[in-house]
């Protein structure tokens, strides 16, 4: 069977949903309502290749020449060295001034405008064409018939020499199905609340990426954002040989690696979940202290506190931080809710794990994820799934995970998580406020973990400025869990490890 031919639209995430593109000589229709970037989707389609051979062929029946190819510069599109222009927009003076009070306007100017297409495709044989304003055509034409023939002429025409074209369609002025039906694919730009999203209706003869894909319009031009779908072509028995065969990753501190039977498993998702000021994130910075000293990449995304903040608590229990930072051993990244959406954020972790060959990554935290994208948008069982298939994206790449909950009980009945999301864990480990003697203690403890053993038992946890101490376990203490521990029979030990 043949290769087919493919031909870039200069986009690559779209480019990605195509699987790989156009094909060469089909048709498309782009569908969008006013401002949607039907017209920067055309530009990054004629702009795209190299070389400044115009072999792209721009036909306007609204906007003007000079303001397309003022618009583009402003995006760093080279139009002047690319492209081709046919202005036939109603400000291009390219009728004749008849009366119209004599001839209907659909004489008068669809004839000639059809010619002046016509013409300049067979003279130029372009291998792209973006043609914006179709609407303006069927305007002009004295029945949806006529049009639709007037339409499917210039498709074969196109199709004759060979060209790939672009039909613009405005959603909302009138229905547009003839030309859904007669085009070989179909791109719709459409806004979904506060985002933008694209899809794929159809490709002829060809596979694409389904689902509704967010994309944005800034100064650079269109970028699209694909969803993030990891590869499950792994059968279960592979997957299962794939997680024995991982190495165990120490947290440095040899009493938390003995709750864990031996750290973490390289590749698998952790969850460290307790209340405010439990220690979630000081506990996940000791892996990554660890995963330093072996020279792996390890980054950190901030949904909740600032980087400085960040960087002076550590400093404030014997974690380098900074020279982690500075050996190129760790980053950190702010996520502002306001500045991206949930898809823009999982696929930059994607880019950053492909580009860096990142070893350990932590999202502090899954609360603020879930509180901070759910709107009308995004569900928290959306949210949820996206996170899921991250979880999954990165485990195919061998890339650990540590992900912090909040919790809202300091004490009392014991709760796992908030949002019913610790089926996303390999390992779960939980961290406990006790009241005590009328005081306040922490405890640390395993509740889960897919690939070994782990200790039953909970420990006693402080965070100090020399760092993280960890005591014995809790042999003398009943009813943690329930919020009410008591001691039992026994002298409680009270010794602890620092590292």
């Amino acid at each position: 069977m043949a290769e087919v031919k493919r031909v870039k639209t200069g986009i690559s995430g779209l480019d990605k949903i195509l699987h790989g593109g156009l094909i060469s000589g089909d048709s498309y229709l782009i569908r969008g309502e006013a401002g949607s970037g039907k017209t920067t989707l055309g530009l990054h389609f004629l702009c795209a290749g190299e070389g400044n051979d115009k072999s792209g062929l721009f036909i306007s029946l609204s906007e003007p020449r000079d303001k397309i190819i003022r618009n583009g510069e402003r995006r760093n599109f080279p139009v002047q060295n690319k492209v081709e222009f046919l202005d036939l927009s109603p400000s291009s003076q390219f009728i004749e001034e008849k009366d119209y009070n004599v001839f209907p306007s659909s004489e008068v100017e669809q004839g000639p405008l059809l010619n002046a297409i016509t013409n300049r495709i067979k003279e130029m044989k372009p291998e792209k064409i973006f043609i914006d304003g179709l609407t303006q055509l069927r305007f002009l034409s004295s029945d949806d018939y006529r049009f639709r023939k007037n339409v499917q002429s210039l498709i074969k025409l196109m199709s004759d020499i060979e060209t790939t074209p672009m039909l613009v369609s405005e959603v909302g002025s009138r229905p547009d199905d003839d030309l859904q039906f007669i085009s070989d694919g179909i791109i719709n730009l459409q806004p979904q609340g506060t985002e933008r999203k694209i899809s794929i209706s159809k490709i002829r003869g060809s596979g694409f990426k389904k689902g509704k894909h967010t994309y944005t319009l800034d100064e650079e031009g269109m970028k699209v954002y694909p969803i993030l779908t990891p590869d499950f072509s792994l059968s279960k028995k592979e997957e299962i040989e794939q997680e024995t065969e991982n190495e165990a990753i120490s947290s440095g501190i040899p009493e938390i690696d003995k709750l864990l039977h031996g750290g973490i498993e390289r590749g698998t998702n952790t969850i460290i979940t307790g209340p405010t000021g439990s220690g979630k994130t000081s506990l996940g910075l000791t892996f990554m202290k660890e995963a330093a000293g072996r020279g792996e990449r390890s980054v950190i995304y901030l949904l909740e506190e600032s980087k400085e903040v960040l960087k002076q608590r550590s400093k404030a229990i014997n974690i380098p931080i900074k020279e982690m930072i500075n050996n190129n051993n760790l980053e950190l990244f702010s996520v502002n809710r306001h500045e991206i959406s949930p898809d823009i954020f999982i696929h930059q972790i994607k880019e950053e794990v492909e580009r860096h060959d990142t070893k350990l990554l932590m999202l502090d935290s899954i609360t603020a994820f879930n509180s901070s994208f759910a709107d009308e948008n995004w569900s928290k069982n959306d949210l949820v799934k996206a996170l899921d298939s991250l979880r999954r994206f990165l485990f195919n790449n061998n890339v650990t995970i540590l992900m912090t909950n909040e919790i809202a009980n300091i004490t009392g009945d014991f709760q796992v998580t908030d949002d019913q999301i610790s089926y996303l864990a390999d390992n779960l480990i939980i961290l406990r406020y006790l009241e005590l003697r009328g005081g306040m203690q922490k405890a640390i403890g395993v509740l889960k973990k897919r690939l070994s053993g782990f200790e039953t038992k909970l420990r006693e946890f402080k965070i100090t400025k020399y760092g993280l101490e960890v005591g014995e376990p809790l042999e003398n203490l009943s009813g943690i869990l329930t919020g009410n521990p008591e001691f039992t029979s026994g002298k409680q030990t009270n010794k602890n490890t620092s590292y």
